[in-house]
């Protein structure tokens, strides 16, 4: 199917890399396409792990959630859980138990508990120290599903009234950043004499080539031409970035210059002083699209 075209822009951008997190807090997974739905991503953020209250767990409490590896197997009807130390997880998909009531932030949403092996899966896994060994830890987790009957509504303060649903993401359902935006966050890094991240400390979905640095937070609309109709995504509110990029995705450990270097250059007035990297989207047309990978992106500036 030949794409479409769009109107060209102040800018033009190129998708450089694509990434789903399938369960809140773990790993991502690169792609080299992916489908747009009306919550994001296919299948980002579908699941979660919850406490004994049904509150969500991050990276925040558990830093160790980032060791997990989602893949999706069998023609993505599987989503496979690896982790150091554990046998690997195998979910179905489209199987779920019984129906449960979980916490995320202020939202009290529907979702399905994923049942006991998952739940014991991951009470296991958390429970061990950063050296693999077993700790005093007595806290129970388990596994949720999303329900997708259930319309999570994204901020429509930030959204200018925009329904834009998400499931178990913070907020919204995409998370654009600039590629030159990491590389001149890395320089700063890098003369302060620390090594370089990649730029899965900032969990983004879409990663844009070709833009001056921080060029996302000034742009109005990105207009995408693929094989399925134009899709047109808003950055809607600049992300708010907490401890998590301190953590290192490779280790779980977490070491404080990540957010030091932020915090010297990226407080944000539109949120009161907070330190911010990134832009929150949600889409406005374009839902059952495919994003790929190399696709060309047409964006104008916001003035306002």
């Amino acid at each position: 199917m030949s794409e479409s075209t769009v109107s060209p822009g102040d800018v033009q951008a190129r998708i450089t890399q694509l990434f789903v997190y399938p369960v809140k807090s773990c790993a991502g997974i690169a792609l080299q396409e992916t489908v747009l739905t009306e919550t994001g991503f296919d299948l980002d953020r579908a699941w979660m792990v919850v406490d004994a209250q049904g509150g969500f767990v991050s990276q925040r409490e558990q830093p160790r959630l980032a060791l997990v590896l989602p893949e999706f197997k069998r023609g993505g009807t599987e989503l496979v859980l690896r982790a150091p130390g554990m046998l690997a997880l195998h979910l179905a998909v489209d199987v779920v138990e019984q129906p449960t009531r979980v916490r995320v932030w202020d939202d009290e949403v529907p979702a399905y508990d994923m049942g006991d092996v998952a739940a014991q899966w991951f009470t296991d896994f958390l429970s061990l120290s950063d050296q693999g060994l077993p700790t005093a830890q007595a806290a129970k987790y388990r596994l949720v599903r999303f329900d997708p009957e259930h319309r999570r509504v994204s901020s429509l303060k930030w959204t200018d009234g925009v329904e834009a649903l998400n499931q178990f993401s913070d907020g919204f359902p995409l998370l654009v950043l600039g590629q030159a935006s990491l590389d001149e966050f890395n320089t700063r890094l890098q003369a302060g004499g620390h090594a370089p991240v990649g730029v899965e400390r900032f969990r983004p979905n879409i990663v844009l080539a070709d833009l001056e640095a921080h060029d996302e937070d000034r742009l109005d609309t990105l207009r995408i031409a693929t094989g399925e109709g134009d899709v047109v995504l808003k950055p809607v509110k600049p992300c708010p970035r907490c401890p998590i990029p301190n953590i290192d995705p490779a280790t779980a450990l977490s070491s404080p210059e990540v957010s030091d270097t932020l915090q010297a250059y990226r407080r944000d007035a539109r949120l009161n002083g907070a330190v911010t990297f990134g832009m929150n989207a949600i889409a406005l047309t374009g839902v059952d699209a495919v994003l790929r990978v190399g696709q060309l992106v047409a964006a104008d500036f916001r003035f306002d």
